[in-house]
Protein backbone atom coordinates (compact mmCIF):
# COMPACT_ATOMS: atom_id res chain seq x y z
CA UNK A 1 0.00 0.00 0.00
CA UNK A 2 1.58 3.44 -1.46
CA UNK A 3 2.10 5.70 1.52
CA UNK A 4 0.23 9.06 2.22
CA UNK A 5 2.32 12.11 0.16
CA UNK A 6 3.51 14.30 2.95
CA UNK A 7 2.91 18.21 2.48
CA UNK A 8 4.78 21.16 2.52
CA UNK A 9 5.82 23.04 5.66
CA UNK A 10 4.58 26.97 6.65
CA UNK A 11 7.08 28.05 3.68
CA UNK A 12 6.11 25.91 0.96
CA UNK A 13 9.23 23.34 1.27
CA UNK A 14 8.12 19.75 1.00
CA UNK A 15 8.43 17.59 3.97
CA UNK A 16 10.39 14.45 3.46
CA UNK A 17 9.98 12.60 7.36
CA UNK A 18 7.03 10.54 9.02
CA UNK A 19 6.69 9.20 12.44
CA UNK A 20 8.64 6.37 12.37
CA UNK A 21 11.99 8.77 11.09
CA UNK A 22 11.70 11.08 13.80
CA UNK A 23 11.73 8.23 16.51
CA UNK A 24 14.89 5.99 14.80
CA UNK A 25 16.79 9.49 14.34
CA UNK A 26 15.98 10.57 18.02
CA UNK A 27 17.86 6.83 19.28
CA UNK A 28 20.93 8.65 18.10
CA UNK A 29 20.51 11.01 20.95
CA UNK A 30 19.16 8.65 23.29
CA UNK A 31 22.46 6.56 22.90
CA UNK A 32 24.55 9.99 22.91
CA UNK A 33 22.87 10.98 26.09
CA UNK A 34 23.25 7.37 27.67
CA UNK A 35 27.23 7.73 27.25
CA UNK A 36 27.18 11.40 28.73
CA UNK A 37 24.92 10.82 31.49
CA UNK A 38 27.43 7.34 32.20
CA UNK A 39 30.15 9.93 31.85
CA UNK A 40 28.82 12.11 34.15
CA UNK A 41 28.58 9.74 37.39
CA UNK A 42 32.19 8.76 37.07
CA UNK A 43 33.34 11.81 39.19
CA UNK A 44 30.87 9.91 41.82
CA UNK A 45 31.92 6.44 40.93
CA UNK A 46 35.57 7.06 41.11
CA UNK A 47 35.94 8.78 44.23
CA UNK A 48 32.91 6.98 46.48
CA UNK A 49 33.58 3.70 45.24
CA UNK A 50 36.65 3.43 43.42
CA UNK A 51 38.27 5.38 46.08
CA UNK A 52 40.33 7.87 44.01
CA UNK A 53 41.55 11.35 45.14
CA UNK A 54 38.93 13.89 44.02
CA UNK A 55 41.69 16.38 42.60
CA UNK A 56 43.30 14.09 40.47
CA UNK A 57 40.03 12.84 38.82
CA UNK A 58 39.25 16.45 38.11
CA UNK A 59 42.66 16.88 36.36
CA UNK A 60 42.11 14.13 34.19
CA UNK A 61 38.63 15.05 32.98
CA UNK A 62 39.92 18.24 32.03
CA UNK A 63 42.91 16.89 30.34
CA UNK A 64 40.57 14.72 28.43
CA UNK A 65 38.48 18.11 27.72
CA UNK A 66 41.21 19.81 26.77
CA UNK A 67 42.05 17.47 24.23
CA UNK A 68 38.60 17.44 22.70
CA UNK A 69 38.64 20.69 22.13
CA UNK A 70 40.45 19.74 19.63
CA UNK A 71 38.82 16.46 17.83
CA UNK A 72 35.61 17.61 17.44
CA UNK A 73 37.49 20.25 14.93
CA UNK A 74 39.16 17.05 13.83
CA UNK A 75 36.91 14.89 12.81
CA UNK A 76 34.62 17.23 11.49
CA UNK A 77 37.79 18.32 8.68
CA UNK A 78 37.97 14.61 8.10
CA UNK A 79 34.11 14.00 7.44
CA UNK A 80 33.80 17.38 5.06
CA UNK A 81 36.66 15.69 2.85
CA UNK A 82 34.80 12.45 2.39
CA UNK A 83 35.01 11.89 -1.77
CA UNK A 84 32.60 13.16 -3.30
CA UNK A 85 29.41 10.64 -3.95
CA UNK A 86 29.92 8.68 -0.57
CA UNK A 87 27.63 8.85 2.19
CA UNK A 88 29.42 11.22 4.74
CA UNK A 89 27.61 11.00 8.00
CA UNK A 90 25.60 7.90 8.21
CA UNK A 91 28.50 5.54 7.91
CA UNK A 92 30.05 6.72 11.04
CA UNK A 93 26.72 5.64 13.46
CA UNK A 94 27.54 1.97 12.36
CA UNK A 95 31.14 1.76 12.68
CA UNK A 96 31.21 3.28 16.52
CA UNK A 97 27.67 1.14 17.58
CA UNK A 98 29.81 -1.72 19.35
CA UNK A 99 32.80 0.33 20.09
CA UNK A 100 30.58 2.56 22.15
CA UNK A 101 29.39 -0.61 23.78
CA UNK A 102 32.84 -2.05 25.00
CA UNK A 103 34.36 1.30 26.46
CA UNK A 104 30.79 1.73 28.34
CA UNK A 105 32.21 -1.03 30.16
CA UNK A 106 35.62 -0.30 30.35
CA UNK A 107 35.28 2.86 31.94
CA UNK A 108 33.86 0.98 35.07
CA UNK A 109 36.86 -1.76 35.09
CA UNK A 110 39.16 0.66 37.22
CA UNK A 111 41.80 -1.30 38.37
CA UNK A 112 42.76 -1.85 41.95
CA UNK A 113 46.23 -1.22 43.60
CA UNK A 114 48.63 1.59 41.94
CA UNK A 115 47.68 4.81 42.00
CA UNK A 116 49.89 5.38 38.48
CA UNK A 117 47.97 2.62 36.75
CA UNK A 118 44.92 3.90 37.80
CA UNK A 119 45.40 7.20 36.88
CA UNK A 120 46.65 6.28 33.17
CA UNK A 121 43.87 3.84 33.00
CA UNK A 122 41.01 6.13 34.06
CA UNK A 123 42.81 9.11 31.49
CA UNK A 124 43.02 6.29 28.63
CA UNK A 125 39.80 4.93 28.72
CA UNK A 126 37.95 8.40 29.49
CA UNK A 127 39.77 9.38 26.09
CA UNK A 128 38.93 6.77 23.89
CA UNK A 129 35.23 6.97 24.91
CA UNK A 130 34.88 10.97 24.50
CA UNK A 131 37.26 11.96 22.45
CA UNK A 132 37.32 9.29 20.42
CA UNK A 133 34.57 7.32 20.03
CA UNK A 134 31.89 9.78 20.99
CA UNK A 135 33.26 12.28 18.60
CA UNK A 136 33.07 10.09 15.52
CA UNK A 137 29.02 9.60 16.48
CA UNK A 138 27.93 12.78 17.61
CA UNK A 139 29.49 15.69 14.96
CA UNK A 140 28.20 13.03 11.70
CA UNK A 141 25.00 12.61 13.75
CA UNK A 142 24.33 16.15 14.32
CA UNK A 143 24.88 17.14 10.57
CA UNK A 144 22.56 14.68 9.66
CA UNK A 145 20.11 17.00 10.87
CA UNK A 146 20.72 19.09 8.16
CA UNK A 147 21.03 16.97 5.38
CA UNK A 148 17.95 15.41 6.40
CA UNK A 149 15.26 17.96 5.19
CA UNK A 150 15.41 21.17 3.60
CA UNK A 151 12.02 22.38 6.26
CA UNK A 152 13.22 24.23 8.92
CA UNK A 153 9.42 23.01 10.00
CA UNK A 154 11.26 19.62 10.32
CA UNK A 155 14.47 20.43 11.92
CA UNK A 156 12.78 21.75 14.76
CA UNK A 157 10.83 19.34 14.68
CA UNK A 158 13.80 16.66 14.93
CA UNK A 159 15.30 18.83 17.26
CA UNK A 160 12.21 18.35 20.02
CA UNK A 161 12.25 14.84 19.09
CA UNK A 162 16.18 14.68 19.44
CA UNK A 163 15.74 16.48 22.83
CA UNK A 164 13.05 14.52 24.63
CA UNK A 165 14.91 11.40 23.72
CA UNK A 166 18.24 12.62 24.41
CA UNK A 167 16.71 13.60 28.47
CA UNK A 168 15.40 10.41 29.02
CA UNK A 169 18.66 8.53 29.71
CA UNK A 170 20.40 11.01 31.50
CA UNK A 171 17.18 11.23 34.00
CA UNK A 172 16.67 7.42 34.38
CA UNK A 173 20.51 7.08 34.65
CA UNK A 174 19.93 10.11 37.51
CA UNK A 175 17.22 8.33 39.35
CA UNK A 176 18.27 4.08 38.95
CA UNK A 177 22.04 4.11 39.45
CA UNK A 178 22.30 5.14 43.30
CA UNK A 179 19.01 2.29 44.34
CA UNK A 180 19.99 0.02 41.69
CA UNK A 181 23.63 -0.17 42.18
CA UNK A 182 22.80 0.21 45.68
CA UNK A 183 20.80 -2.81 45.89
CA UNK A 184 23.27 -4.80 44.21
CA UNK A 185 25.55 -4.42 46.55
CA UNK A 186 26.85 -0.54 45.91
CA UNK A 187 30.17 -2.33 45.19
CA UNK A 188 32.34 -1.49 41.80
CA UNK A 189 30.99 -4.98 40.35
CA UNK A 190 27.02 -3.44 40.58
CA UNK A 191 28.49 -0.38 38.86
CA UNK A 192 29.81 -2.72 36.02
CA UNK A 193 26.92 -4.73 35.70
CA UNK A 194 24.49 -1.47 35.44
CA UNK A 195 27.11 -0.09 32.73
CA UNK A 196 26.67 -3.33 30.87
CA UNK A 197 22.56 -3.19 30.75
CA UNK A 198 23.10 0.84 29.46
CA UNK A 199 26.17 -0.65 27.58
CA UNK A 200 23.55 -2.82 25.30
CA UNK A 201 21.01 -0.14 24.89
CA UNK A 202 23.61 2.31 23.52
CA UNK A 203 24.39 -0.05 20.46
CA UNK A 204 20.81 -1.06 20.11
CA UNK A 205 19.99 2.20 19.56
CA UNK A 206 22.76 3.30 17.63
CA UNK A 207 21.70 0.83 14.85
CA UNK A 208 18.31 1.74 15.04
CA UNK A 209 19.48 4.88 13.54
CA UNK A 210 21.53 3.75 11.36
CA UNK A 211 18.81 1.76 9.81
CA UNK A 212 16.44 4.69 9.32
CA UNK A 213 18.41 7.48 8.67
CA UNK A 214 19.34 8.90 5.31
CA UNK A 215 21.28 11.33 3.51
CA UNK A 216 18.53 11.98 1.13
CA UNK A 217 15.38 12.83 1.42
CA UNK A 218 12.55 10.09 0.19
CA UNK A 219 9.65 11.60 -1.79
CA UNK A 220 6.63 8.98 -1.86
CA UNK A 221 9.42 6.41 -2.98
CA UNK A 222 11.71 8.49 -5.37
CA UNK A 223 14.81 9.71 -3.93
CA UNK A 224 15.31 13.28 -4.02
CA UNK A 225 18.35 14.67 -2.90
CA UNK A 226 18.04 17.63 -0.96
CA UNK A 227 19.62 21.28 -1.29
CA UNK A 228 21.27 21.03 2.12
CA UNK A 229 23.16 17.15 0.92
CA UNK A 230 24.91 18.73 -1.96
CA UNK A 231 28.28 18.36 -0.87
CA UNK A 232 30.65 21.58 -0.87
CA UNK A 233 34.21 21.50 -1.85
CA UNK A 234 36.42 20.59 0.86
CA UNK A 235 38.78 23.07 2.53
CA UNK A 236 41.70 23.06 4.72
CA UNK A 237 41.15 22.46 8.19
CA UNK A 238 43.24 25.59 9.42
CA UNK A 239 41.03 27.60 6.91
CA UNK A 240 37.77 26.18 8.02
CA UNK A 241 38.72 27.18 11.91
CA UNK A 242 39.41 30.63 10.88
CA UNK A 243 36.04 30.69 8.65
CA UNK A 244 34.13 29.48 11.25
CA UNK A 245 35.85 31.60 14.34
CA UNK A 246 34.79 34.55 12.04
CA UNK A 247 31.54 33.59 12.25
CA UNK A 248 30.20 35.49 15.38
CA UNK A 249 26.58 33.55 15.56
CA UNK A 250 28.90 30.38 15.10
CA UNK A 251 30.46 31.36 17.82
CA UNK A 252 27.80 32.27 20.02
CA UNK A 253 26.12 29.13 19.38
CA UNK A 254 29.15 27.09 20.28
CA UNK A 255 29.41 29.05 23.73
CA UNK A 256 25.72 28.40 24.54
CA UNK A 257 26.13 24.99 23.57
CA UNK A 258 28.78 24.51 26.25
CA UNK A 259 27.72 26.73 29.07
CA UNK A 260 24.14 24.55 28.62
CA UNK A 261 26.07 21.28 29.07
CA UNK A 262 27.97 22.46 31.90
CA UNK A 263 25.11 23.20 33.73
CA UNK A 264 23.23 19.86 32.70
CA UNK A 265 27.04 17.84 33.48
CA UNK A 266 26.81 19.65 37.31
CA UNK A 267 22.96 18.31 37.82
CA UNK A 268 24.13 14.85 36.39
CA UNK A 269 27.05 14.78 38.78
CA UNK A 270 26.36 16.70 42.04
CA UNK A 271 22.89 15.80 42.73
CA UNK A 272 23.87 12.54 44.77
CA UNK A 273 26.24 14.67 46.95
CA UNK A 274 24.11 17.44 47.80
CA UNK A 275 21.48 14.32 48.78
CA UNK A 276 24.37 12.76 50.88
CA UNK A 277 25.52 16.19 52.34
CA UNK A 278 22.83 18.46 52.57
CA UNK A 279 19.68 16.42 52.67
CA UNK A 280 21.39 13.44 54.76
CA UNK A 281 20.16 10.70 52.49
CA UNK A 282 21.75 9.73 49.09
CA UNK A 283 18.44 7.65 48.06
CA UNK A 284 16.99 10.57 48.04
CA UNK A 285 17.90 11.36 44.80
CA UNK A 286 15.84 9.15 43.15
CA UNK A 287 12.88 10.96 44.47
CA UNK A 288 14.74 14.58 42.73
CA UNK A 289 14.87 12.66 39.36
CA UNK A 290 11.01 11.40 39.30
CA UNK A 291 9.78 14.47 40.78
CA UNK A 292 12.14 16.02 37.47
CA UNK A 293 10.34 14.74 35.00
CA UNK A 294 7.46 16.63 35.61
CA UNK A 295 9.23 20.19 34.48
CA UNK A 296 10.57 17.65 31.68
CA UNK A 297 7.25 16.89 30.22
CA UNK A 298 5.89 20.48 30.47
CA UNK A 299 9.44 21.54 28.78
CA UNK A 300 8.82 19.41 26.04
CA UNK A 301 5.36 20.30 25.70
CA UNK A 302 5.60 24.11 26.31
CA UNK A 303 8.68 24.56 23.93
CA UNK A 304 6.80 23.91 20.40
CA UNK A 305 4.10 26.38 20.96
CA UNK A 306 6.87 28.98 22.74
CA UNK A 307 9.06 28.63 19.75
CA UNK A 308 5.93 29.35 17.68
CA UNK A 309 5.30 32.12 19.32
CA UNK A 310 8.23 33.76 20.12
CA UNK A 311 10.72 32.51 17.89
CA UNK A 312 13.77 30.47 18.62
CA UNK A 313 15.95 33.62 20.45
CA UNK A 314 12.69 34.65 22.37
CA UNK A 315 12.37 31.54 23.96
CA UNK A 316 15.97 31.34 24.65
CA UNK A 317 15.98 34.29 26.02
CA UNK A 318 12.63 33.84 28.67
CA UNK A 319 14.14 30.00 29.37
CA UNK A 320 17.83 31.67 30.43
CA UNK A 321 15.61 34.28 33.08
CA UNK A 322 13.88 31.82 34.60
CA UNK A 323 17.21 29.54 35.39
CA UNK A 324 18.43 32.77 36.53
CA UNK A 325 15.46 33.53 38.84
CA UNK A 326 15.02 29.58 40.09
CA UNK A 327 18.83 29.92 41.24
CA UNK A 328 18.77 33.60 43.14
CA UNK A 329 15.70 31.61 44.89
CA UNK A 330 17.58 28.54 46.11
CA UNK A 331 20.52 31.05 47.76
CA UNK A 332 17.53 32.12 50.24
CA UNK A 333 17.05 28.88 52.01
CA UNK A 334 19.39 25.83 50.36
CA UNK A 335 18.97 23.14 52.82
CA UNK A 336 15.06 22.75 52.24
CA UNK A 337 14.28 19.85 50.74
CA UNK A 338 11.09 20.22 48.83
CA UNK A 339 11.88 24.41 48.42
CA UNK A 340 15.00 23.48 46.72
CA UNK A 341 13.20 20.51 44.76
CA UNK A 342 10.01 22.99 43.24
CA UNK A 343 13.19 25.37 42.40
CA UNK A 344 15.10 22.88 40.81
CA UNK A 345 12.10 22.07 38.62
CA UNK A 346 12.34 25.35 37.50
CA UNK A 347 15.99 25.46 36.36
CA UNK A 348 15.40 22.25 34.62
CA UNK A 349 12.88 23.28 32.54
CA UNK A 350 14.98 26.04 31.79
CA UNK A 351 17.31 23.73 29.83
CA UNK A 352 15.00 22.25 27.93
CA UNK A 353 14.57 24.69 25.24
CA UNK A 354 18.38 24.89 24.78
CA UNK A 355 18.54 20.88 24.52
CA UNK A 356 15.57 21.68 21.76
CA UNK A 357 17.13 24.21 19.96
CA UNK A 358 21.06 24.30 20.06
CA UNK A 359 20.86 22.58 16.10
CA UNK A 360 18.66 24.79 15.24
CA UNK A 361 20.57 27.76 16.32
CA UNK A 362 23.68 25.95 14.69
CA UNK A 363 21.72 25.21 11.65
CA UNK A 364 21.46 28.53 11.24
CA UNK A 365 24.97 29.37 11.51
CA UNK A 366 25.44 27.30 8.48
CA UNK A 367 23.36 29.20 6.47
CA UNK A 368 25.20 32.14 7.40
CA UNK A 369 28.31 30.09 6.71
CA UNK A 370 26.96 29.96 2.97
CA UNK A 371 26.09 33.42 2.92
CA UNK A 372 29.15 34.77 4.03
CA UNK A 373 32.01 32.52 2.67
CA UNK A 374 29.96 30.40 0.17
CA UNK A 375 30.26 27.34 1.78
CA UNK A 376 28.29 25.44 4.58
CA UNK A 377 31.01 23.33 6.48
CA UNK A 378 28.36 21.45 7.51
CA UNK A 379 30.43 18.77 9.68
CA UNK A 380 33.06 21.33 11.16
CA UNK A 381 30.35 23.45 11.88
CA UNK A 382 27.90 20.59 13.88
CA UNK A 383 31.54 20.19 16.09
CA UNK A 384 29.92 22.98 18.01
CA UNK A 385 26.79 20.93 19.22
CA UNK A 386 29.62 18.14 19.95
CA UNK A 387 32.15 20.02 21.72
CA UNK A 388 29.39 21.48 23.80
CA UNK A 389 27.84 18.61 24.58
CA UNK A 390 31.10 16.98 25.46
CA UNK A 391 33.31 19.15 26.94
CA UNK A 392 30.42 20.90 28.78
CA UNK A 393 29.41 17.03 30.72
CA UNK A 394 32.98 16.76 31.21
CA UNK A 395 33.66 20.50 32.47
CA UNK A 396 30.41 19.77 35.21
CA UNK A 397 32.32 17.11 36.15
CA UNK A 398 35.54 18.60 36.65
CA UNK A 399 34.10 21.46 38.62
CA UNK A 400 32.25 19.59 40.81
CA UNK A 401 35.36 17.21 41.46
CA UNK A 402 37.52 20.60 42.04
CA UNK A 403 35.71 22.07 44.52
CA UNK A 404 35.16 19.24 46.36
CA UNK A 405 39.18 18.94 46.29
CA UNK A 406 39.16 22.63 47.55
CA UNK A 407 37.36 21.72 49.96
CA UNK A 408 39.60 18.86 51.17
CA UNK A 409 36.46 16.60 50.73
CA UNK A 410 36.51 12.93 52.63
CA UNK A 411 34.22 10.36 51.37
CA UNK A 412 34.68 8.63 54.86
CA UNK A 413 33.46 11.40 56.64
CA UNK A 414 30.22 11.50 58.71
CA UNK A 415 29.44 14.58 58.80
CA UNK A 416 30.02 17.52 56.49
CA UNK A 417 32.40 20.21 57.33
CA UNK A 418 31.46 23.53 56.47
CA UNK A 419 33.84 23.94 53.29
CA UNK A 420 32.43 20.53 51.90
CA UNK A 421 28.81 22.14 52.08
CA UNK A 422 29.67 25.34 50.69
CA UNK A 423 31.85 23.59 47.90
CA UNK A 424 28.28 21.56 47.17
CA UNK A 425 26.58 24.76 46.89
CA UNK A 426 28.83 26.21 44.40
CA UNK A 427 28.73 23.41 41.90
CA UNK A 428 24.49 23.04 42.70
CA UNK A 429 23.44 26.90 43.12
CA UNK A 430 26.35 29.42 42.39
CA UNK A 431 27.99 28.23 39.34
CA UNK A 432 24.76 27.22 37.80
CA UNK A 433 23.54 31.02 38.35
CA UNK A 434 26.82 32.54 36.35
CA UNK A 435 26.04 29.84 34.03
CA UNK A 436 22.11 30.85 32.96
CA UNK A 437 23.51 34.46 33.23
CA UNK A 438 25.90 33.79 30.55
CA UNK A 439 23.50 32.42 28.21
CA UNK A 440 21.32 35.08 28.17
CA UNK A 441 23.97 37.30 27.26
CA UNK A 442 24.80 35.00 24.12
CA UNK A 443 21.24 35.02 23.30
CA UNK A 444 20.79 38.82 23.62
CA UNK A 445 23.54 38.90 20.95
CA UNK A 446 22.45 36.16 18.76
CA UNK A 447 20.36 38.26 16.09
CA UNK A 448 20.69 36.09 13.45
CA UNK A 449 16.79 34.94 13.56
CA UNK A 450 15.86 38.14 11.90
CA UNK A 451 17.81 38.43 8.97
CA UNK A 452 17.04 34.00 7.92
CA UNK A 453 14.68 35.24 5.69
CA UNK A 454 17.09 37.72 3.54
CA UNK A 455 19.84 36.05 3.73
CA UNK A 456 18.02 33.04 2.37
CA UNK A 457 16.75 35.12 -0.69
CA UNK A 458 20.02 36.27 -1.45
CA UNK A 459 21.32 32.22 -1.71
CA UNK A 460 18.83 31.35 -3.83
CA UNK A 461 19.83 34.61 -6.39
CA UNK A 462 23.13 33.13 -6.44
CA UNK A 463 22.14 30.10 -7.85
CA UNK A 464 20.49 31.88 -10.75
CA UNK A 465 22.29 31.71 -14.12
CA UNK A 466 23.90 35.47 -14.91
Amino acid sequence: MAKKPLGKDQFGIQKVMRGGDYFADSMGQFALNAISGMVGQLTYFYTDKAGLAAGMVATVFMITKVIDAFTDIIMGNIIDHTKPGKERYRPWILKMSIPAAIMMLLLFTVPKGNAGLQIAYMLVTNLLMTSVIYTAIAIPYASLQVVRTNSSEERGKMGVYRALAGYVPGMAIVLAVIPVTNALGGTQSAWVKFAAVVALIVALCLLLCYKKSKETATIDGAAEVVEESEQDEAIPLTEAVGKLFGNKYWVLALVMGLLSQVTYGLANSSGTYYCKWIYGDDNLVAILGAVGMIPTILGFAMVGPMNKKLGVVKTLRVSFLLGMAANILRLLNPTHFWYNTILGCISSFANIPMMCLLGVTTAMAIDYNAYKYGNRMVACSQSATGFGSKVGNGLGASVVGWCLALAHYDASMTVATAATRQAIYAFNIYIPLVLFLGMFVCAMKFDLEAKLPGIKEELEKRKLPK
